[in-house]
């Protein structure tokens, strides 16, 4: 009776907005200690704080999530150790990123991370948001990192609009949309350093009916003034980040 309970409390928690409690040092501790996890990817995550970040998202044990625009998983990964045996995580890439040469690395990259069924909870799902071919209200959290801009700053806004539009029919009620970017300075040419604008993406978010239910500064870098390229190698995997919990009402 007692676990029915606590579940059922965890349940009303997270339909009402409000974050589940996740033990972040123990995921930190798996992630860091995981024998077969890429010695890269650990190196990442000082300036990720991956635990940190799923907890921030509400992303607990049980969950079923999707990583979208995933490229070669890295946070894939991480999301598989925070939903664990009971959870299930979707591991989202376009069709159209997978081919030519850089194409074919990124899909060598996840065939080695998913060889032998090491991460036994993730499914592949090579499908564009225009057709995922998930149920609608399934879908717990989900994740994209460092990839809003690639939409942001596009000619016109209709990959923004088709992109929120697709993530809002597969979340249940109450389930987060978090986005993970490269701050910006609105006057620049951010298309080049592939940084994303803020107040446009909090903008696009609540016009597809989606409300802005916390922000974190978890990534923040003020010694990043925003003028560079996110790959320049000075500020490359330090840039200033902002970090949005979306909310499905």
């Amino acid at each position: 009776m007692k676990s029915i309970i606590t579940a059922s409390i965890a349940v009303l928690a997270f339909l009402s907005g409000s974050v589940q409690a996740l033990d972040t040092a123990a995921l930190s501790a798996a992630l860091s200690n995981s024998a077969s996890r890429a010695d890269a990817d650990k190196a990442r995550d000082a300036g990720r704080k991956p635990a940190y970040v799923v907890d921030f998202l509400g992303i607990d044990e049980g969950m079923t999530v999707i990583d979208l625009i995933a490229a070669a998983g890295y946070y894939t990964e991480v999301l598989s150790h925070a939903v664990g045996a009971s959870g299930k995580v979707y591991m989202q890439n376009p069709p159209a990123s997978l081919t030519g040469e850089r194409g074919t690395r990124t899909a060598g990259a996840i065939d080695a991370r998913l060889a032998n069924n090491r991460l036994a909870n993730v499914e592949r799902l090579e499908k564009d948001f225009s057709d995922l071919g998930l149920a609608a209200n399934s879908i717990d959290a989900a994740i994209l990192a460092l990839e809003m801009h690639e939409m942001t700053n596009a000619d016109t806004d209709s990959r923004t609009t088709e992109f929120l539009a697709a993530l809002y029919t597969v979340l249940k009620p109450g389930a987060v949309l978090g986005i993970i970017e490269h701050s910006s300075n609105p006057a620049n040419d951010n298309r080049a350093l592939h940084r994303g604008n803020e107040s446009v993406t909090r903008a696009a978010a609540e016009a597809a009916g989606f409300t802005i239910a916390a922000t974190s500064d978890l990534l923040r870098n003020p010694d990043d003034d925003r003028s560079k390229m996110v790959f320049d190698s000075s500020i490359r995997g330090k840039t200033d980040r902002f970090i949005l919990r979306l909310q499905k009402p």
